[in-house]
C-alpha cells in the first residue's frame, strides 16, 4: 500500500491569533488580477499576494537561533534534521480533551508511548523513560488543538514539558520535539526551561500541531521544513506525517 500523508498544520488566515501579545497576519494584494492584465498579453493575469506578520504564526519551528544569538538560524538548520524523520507520538490528554478525543477517534491507538488520563498539565521524564527516542521526532499529542482559535487555547492552563523531561529528550539524542499545546513550556512566569534545554542541544521545536489523534504511535515520519531564511529564528512550517503502510 503507499503510505498516507497527514497534514499537521494549522491553516494561517487573515486576522488570526497565534499567540496572545502578537499580531495577527495581514494579507492583502500585492498585484490583483485585474491589475495584472495590463502588464501581460490578452487572456493572461496573475495574482501577486502580500502577507505581514510575525513569525510565530499557525504551526511553526523554532531553530536554536530563536533562543540563542550564536545558534543556527533557520538557514543553518540540515535538511536532514526537519524531513523525513522516523516519528513517535507520546499521548497526554487529559480532562474534557480526552473524551473529546475517544469521540473523534474510537480507535486512537494508546499502546506503547500512551499516557492515559493525565490530570497533571506538566508531561514529566517519568513517562518518557521507557521510550526509545534516540535521532527521533518526538511529538507530543495533548489535544489542546481543540481550543484553536478559542479564548481557551491561550489561558494559561495548557500541557507544557518539563525541565526534566527537556533534559531526558536532549540527554537522550531526540532529534526534534513537536507539540499540538500553545506552548511548550509553562507560561505561567516567564522561564523557559523547555525552549532553554533543547535549543541548547540544537533540538527544534515544532509549536501549534494539529491532528495528531490521526497518527499511529510509531511507523510514520515526520516532516516541518522552513523557508530558509539567514538571521530568522521561527518560521511557520506544513508539518505533516508519512504514514508507512504495511
Amino acid at each position: 500500500m503507499s503510505p498516507t500523508l497527514i497534514d499537521l498544520s494549522h491553516t494561517i488566515e487573515h486576522g488570526m491569533i497565534t499567540y496572545k501579545g502578537l499580531p495577527a497576519p495581514v494579507i492583502s494584494d500585492h498585484l490583483t488580477r485585474e491589475a495584472s492584465r495590463a502588464l501581460y498579453a490578452p487572456g493572461t493575469e496573475f495574482h501577486i499576494g502580500n502577507i505581514e506578520m510575525v513569525a510565530n504564526t499557525g504551526t511553526y519551528l523554532d531553530s536554536p537561533f530563536h533562543r540563542y544569538e550564536e545558534g543556527k538560524d533557520l538557514a543553518g538548520l540540515p535538511l536532514d534534521s526537519l524531513a523525513y524523520l522516523e516519528g513517535i507520538v507520546v499521548r497526554h490528554v487529559g480532562g474534557a480533551e480526552r473524551e473529546l478525543e475517544r469521540s473523534r477517534s474510537p480507535n486512537i491507538e494508546t499502546s506503547a508511548g500512551n499516557l492515559s488520563g493525565p490530570e497533571d498539565r506538566a508531561i514529566t521524564a517519568a513517562a518518557l523513560e521507557h521510550l526509545d527516542v534516540k535521532a527521533k521526532a518526538v511529538l507530543f499529542h495533548t489535544a489542546w488543538d481543540t481550543r484553536w482559535r478559542t479564548e481557551d487555547y491561550s489561558n494559561g492552563k495548557h500541557p507544557f514539558l518539563s525541565a526534566d523531561a527537556a533534559e531526558f529528550l536532549a540527554n537522550a539524542g531526540a532529534a526534534l520535539v513537536g507539540i499540538d499545546s500553545y506552548n511548550i513550556d509553562d507560561t505561567a512566569d516567564g522561564g523557559r526551561p523547555a525552549h532553554s534545554i533543547l535549543l541548547a542541544a540544537g533540538i527544534p521545536i515544532v509549536e501549534h500541531l494539529c491532528g495528531l489523534r490521526e497518527l499511529p504511535i510509531t511507523g510514520f515520519r515526520f516532516c516541518a521544513v522552513p523557508v530558509k531564511v539567514k538571521g530568522f529564528g521561527t518560521f511557520p512550517v506544513r508539518a505533516f506525517a508519512i504514514v508507512l503502510n504495511d
